[in-house]
């Protein structure tokens, strides 16, 4: 008798990103930003000089010292992980029970959904308001109506670009029973976040990461904060040596550079704004782009018919963005980079198809 995979996994396919060489890659929100001079060369020195035949620390105390010095936070308040991504699936895979729903607010990363359904717990859809707008009584009603065992939601919120205020976060993690996990990937570029308030809460987990506004999207750096409680059970169910000994070292030497983090963050945040404002003047111009999304991210959202064509047009013209449907995300680069983006843009836009 053959062997046939389970029900859940037999249909799916491998993740498939855009794939090639493209002059801009302006699709996966990271950093633009490379490493200083400086930087680089104590990384080729710590990748030189790695113990390879050694396990790393198992709980990457160097590393989880340095992000809490950076963020301000208790160190033993923080679990390292290989990305963010890791993180979700031992939440999931750890702290529910097989079967107990989750709830997301939609749209929002996919991956949520993903890891729920792998590890057989529903997941329960909550659509979001106009112009992707989240009402937190809402939320916390249809929590308690659905009897949800966790609630997990990003803010600002990847792909939308748009954000909730911290004092209507809190009413959510207050009004709910449930755990909450609270993805602020990137919140490095607003400052609504209840990272310095974790450990008030006993349903809060709030997952960080390097891949954004920290620009080592490489080396696969992520972190859950949460009060002790949570995070020893974090801790005690993670696999021994989830993140290796090179990413924690490098990870955490950057993260000890505050001036050159936070010099990278200003200018992040600068061009993001650039970026904005050159495609609300295109959205001003060309009225097939719908509604250019506030930001509060280093990307932008857009709504448009012509998502698809624009998409596909943009990549021959070797600049890749996202397309979700009837959207696109956006990410910023260098203020050159985002002219050359309005510029292409301008000209497919100004093509009788593209009205």
């Amino acid at each position: 008798m053959s062997y046939e995979l389970c029900k859940k996994v037999r249909d799916l396919t491998p993740y498939d990103p855009l794939q090639g060489n493209y002059d801009l890659r302006l699709d996966a929100n990271e950093s633009y930003l490379p490493l200083s001079a400086d930087l680089k060369a104590q990384a080729a020195k710590i990748a030189a000089e790695a113990a390879l035949n050694r396990y790393p620390d198992p709980y990457a105390e160097e590393l989880c010292t340095a992000f809490g010095d950076y963020y301000g936070v208790d160190s033993n308040l923080v679990t390292a992980g290989n990305g963010s991504d890791e993180i979700i699936g031992l939440i999931v895979g750890a702290l529910l029970q097989k079967g107990e729903k989750i709830a997301n607010l939609s749209p929002d990363f996919s991956m949520y959904r993903f890891y729920g359904e792998i590890y057989e717990n529903p997941v329960i859809q909550i659509p979001k308001g106009e112009d992707f707008r989240i009402d937190p009584q809402a939320v916390i009603r249809e929590v308690k109506r659905q009897d949800v065992k966790m609630l997990i939601f990003s803010n600002p919120c990847n792909p939308t670009s748009v954000g909730l205020e911290a004092e209507e976060v809190r009413k959510i993690v207050r009004g709910v029973d449930a755990l909450v996990v609270l993805d602020e990937a990137y919140m490095d570029f607003w400052n609504q976040s209840l990272l310095l308030e974790v450990s008030d809460y006993d349903n809060l987990i709030i997952l960080k990461t390097c891949s954004k506004a920290i620009g080592m999207a490489a080396l696969r750096v992520g972190f859950a904060v949460a009060n002790e409680n949570i995070t020893k059970a974090l801790k005690a169910v993670k696999s021994p040596y989830n993140v290796n000994s090179i990413s924690q070292a490098i990870a955490a030497c950057v993260l000890r550079d505050k001036a050159f983090l936070q010099r990278c963050e200003e200018e992040i945040i600068a061009s993001a704004k650039n970026l904005k404002e050159g495609m609300d003047g295109l959205a001003a111009k060309y009225p097939v782009l719908e509604k250019v999304f506030e930001s509060c991210t280093n990307f932008v959202y857009i709504k448009t018919a012509a998502a698809k064509e624009i998409y596909q047009k943009l990549l021959k013209k070797s600049i890749a963005v996202r397309c979700f449907g009837g959207y696109l995300r956006i990410s910023t680069d260098s203020i050159d980079n985002n002219r050359r983006l309005f510029t292409a843009l301008n000209e497919i836009l100004s093509e009788p198809t593209a009205q």
